[in-house]
């Protein structure tokens, strides 16, 4: 229903934010690395995930598409929720936790608040081989400010339907040989050599 917000941050703890969009304040709950991104910015952008439940709407705030795709496969997960998933978020890096899971190391999914050996272990079960599918170069990036022009052509051939190990070598090439080229001359001169 929502892909992102972009405003001012009109108030800013470790658990949620109010962000202000053309002068409606929203309430997002966010985990702690987001809020260790945002912790020293006025305005900003949070892609978000609307959760609904028989008592409740919650937003949920994401620094980063990919906590936020990470928080979407942690709750689909039986017996792990929102929170909980925020809970795990903020527990230990996105990056720890989706290594983790795809190296099968229960005992550190286990140390986490509320996870209990058994949902540590189906949290695995379900998750390690969507994790592997998608490869190791899909283990989530440390978070950046913006976006490299090499990331966004990246994204853009990907989009294209090109697969993401071909284009990664051929941006890489062409990147390390011209590295002033902007986006859309990375993407045309891609598409010259795929």
């Amino acid at each position: 229903m929502y892909e992102y917000f972009k405003g001012k941050l009109v108030f800013k703890a470790p658990t949620h934010v109010i962000l202000e969009v053309g002068g409606i304040g929203y309430y997002l709950h966010i985990s702690l690395t987001t809020y260790s991104l945002i912790k020293d910015k006025e305005d900003c952008k949070l892609y978000a995930s609307f959760q609904v439940r028989e008592d409740s709407q919650t937003l949920f705030g994401f620094a980063t598409e990919a906590e936020r795709h990470l928080f979407h496969h942690l709750i689909s997960v039986s017996g792990i929720g929102p929170n909980t998933g925020r809970m795990m978020l903020s527990s230990i890096t996105p990056e720890e936790i989706q290594q983790a899971i795809v190296a099968g190391q229960v005992n550190v999914i286990q140390k986490i608040k509320g996870i209990g050996p058994k949902t540590a272990q189906r949290v695995i079960l379900e998750l390690q081989d969507k994790l592997k599918k998608q490869g190791p170069d899909a283990l989530i990036p440390l978070p950046l400010s913006k976006p490299s022009s090499s990331e966004e052509a990246l994204t853009a051939l990907v989009m294209l339907g090109f697969p993401k190990a071909q284009a990664e070598k051929v941006l890489h090439a062409i990147y390390i040989a011209e590295p002033e080229l902007t986006v859309e001359q990375l993407i045309k001169a891609a598409l010259k050599k795929m």
